[in-house]
């Protein structure tokens, strides 16, 4: 079985093409093997190697799929938001302890500032004039000493990602080489993706829906990623027509988007038939999967994931099986089961849901609280619990029922309100804040903020949502402040997070 990142793209022919871009030509298996030689040739040389981290903040596209899928075959990869504030670039870096950071020859913006504050090496990516998608050369801006030169093992991490956590530090997530490998794996067999296969990339490479559901399993497959500079609902059927797609994966909101102006390109859903499409990393409501099978004469796929996961843990399966609206599938890679929410035993009925796997991360770094609450022994396996409260039905089919955590999904991107409770705190005229979780039609949920006053105040919600944009990235900025006397408070006299949209009578925000 396939441990490593360097295995996933061992066995596929030179020739064969991986990525692809906008008026780019293909880079070739051959040559991305070429270039992770490359890759690590310059890390090494710069005193970076085996176990060290490596921050990589560049925008969408296949040098970001290419930087991920090289360094990790020397060091650890690190990719971040490039949206970030530099006050969140500097707790990020320093939270992992990056001693590296990947930036775009010419960038001079809050990345690089917070990195040299930490006294990080900074490497540049420069792709040279007419490259393939994806061809780049690395050149470090000085050196950090000696590095470890030998190839990473199955139990050495690959990728760091942060998570919202329960409490407002967020969460460190090692993924180990195995993970990603077996993630990957997981994911082109549930999808039965081959060689014949490219998929049209529009999510994210800072995010793991994107790194494993688009860019690792089609390595494991042998297939192609074709890299969209990001998401634009304006150019996806342009983009469509281009690349030739068999498949995409969203989040809802995309897929919402797409469906908006699917009517008017028609001739590209002709043109250009997909194999299926897959949507994950929040809710997809049932009447939007219908109409997205109905609109693209396609199987709808949705999956359910999570950063501790590698990504993927359930999803609705191909023809001949059924895809159910509503549900997020079957066990799809590692075993998925029902736990009762307060006893560590699995329990039959709803419960929260728990998994346990060869993608499951070993646990949270340097957070032995938070892994003494999440993992449990039972039944000789090691089990995580997701958070999330669900079902399954007499078919194996899983339903999601409810949230056990307080995490705000923001179309898939996952906000701790606890850390944006912090950042309001700070403004001299809130003496309380609650962050919570707003329903909303398209995004699932977005964020809002109940602020009390200190007495004599002033502050509006449109100065309180400035400061808060000051010092957030944009996703986290309450899209709602209600200024309100008190907050409302649960049977035993705390703050509750969970209902309180309800509470206070506010309804889906358009």
């Amino acid at each position: 079985m396939t441990k490593t990142i360097a295995a996933l793209i061992a066995g596929h022919g030179d020739a064969a093409p991986v990525l692809g871009a906008p008026g780019r030509d293909w880079l070739s298996y051959g040559a991305l093997r070429a270039l992770a030689g490359d890759v690590a040739a310059a890390l090494y040389g710069a005193g970076v190697g085996r176990g060290d981290r490596v921050a990589i903040v560049l925008p969408n596209g296949p040098e970001m799929a290419a930087a991920f899928v090289t360094i990790a075959q020397a060091a650890v990869t690190a990719p971040l938001n490039p949206a970030y504030t530099e006050d969140e670039f500097a707790f990020y870096l320093g939270d992992l302890k990056a001693k590296a950071i990947v930036l775009e020859a010419g960038y001079d913006g809050p990345a690089l500032a917070a990195a040299e504050a930490a006294g990080l090496l900074v490497l540049r990516l420069t792709v040279p004039a007419g490259a393939p998608a994806g061809q780049f050369t690395l050149t470090a801006e000085g050196a950090a000493g000696a590095a470890d030169r030998a190839a990473p093992e199955p139990g050495d991490v690959a990728l760091i990602l942060h998570t919202s956590g329960t409490t407002s530090r967020p969460k460190i997530v090692p993924l180990l080489q195995s993970n990603v490998a077996a993630s990957a794996e997981h994911i082109r067999v549930s999808l039965a993706l081959s060689g014949a296969d490219r998929c049209l990339n529009v999510m994210p490479l800072f995010h793991i829906h994107g790194l494993l559901a688009a860019v690792s399993a089609s390595l494991a497959a042998g297939a192609a990623i074709w890299c969209a500079p990001g998401f634009d609902a304006l150019k996806f059927f342009g983009w469509m027509r281009e690349a030739r797609p068999s498949w995409y994966t969203a989040v809802p909101t995309m897929h919402q988007a797409i469906l908006a102006r699917a009517a008017r390109n028609a001739d590209v859903i002709a043109e250009v038939p997909l194999r299926f499409l897959r949507s994950s990393s929040a809710s997809l409501p049932g009447p939007v999967m219908e109409t997205l099978a109905e609109t693209f004469g396609a199987p709808v796929i949705e999956g359910y994931g999570m950063t501790e996961a590698a990504h993927q843990m359930a999803a609705n399966p191909l023809p001949p099986r059924a895809q159910k609206p509503g549900s997020v599938g079957v066990a799809a890679g590692p075993r998925v089961r029902i736990a009762h929410e307060a006893e560590d035993r699995l329990i039959e009925g709803t419960g929260e849901v728990v998994i346990s796997g060869p993608n499951v991360t070993p646990g949270y770094e340097g957070n032995a609280e938070a892994n003494a609450k999440s993992f449990f022994e039972a039944e000789g396996a090691r089990w995580f619990r997701t958070g999330d409260q669900g079902a399954f039905d007499g078919e194996g089919y899983l339903t999601l029922t409810g949230r056990l955590k307080e995490i705000i999904n923001r179309g898939g991107e996952k906000v701790s309100p606890l850390e944006v409770d912090g950042v309001l705190s700070a403004h001299p005229e809130i003496e309380q804040v609650v962050t919570f979780a707003l329903p909303h039609p398209k995004l699932g949920e977005e964020v809002a903020a109940a602020v009390v006053l200190r007495e004599g105040a002033g502050a509006g919600e449109a100065e309180i949502r400035a400061f808060a944009g000051e010092r957030l990235a944009a996703f986290k900025v309450p899209r709602k402040v209600v200024l309100l006397e008190e907050i409302p408070k649960g049977a035993t006299g705390k703050l509750q997070r969970i209902g309180l949209a309800e509470k206070l009578g506010l309804v889906a925000q358009a």
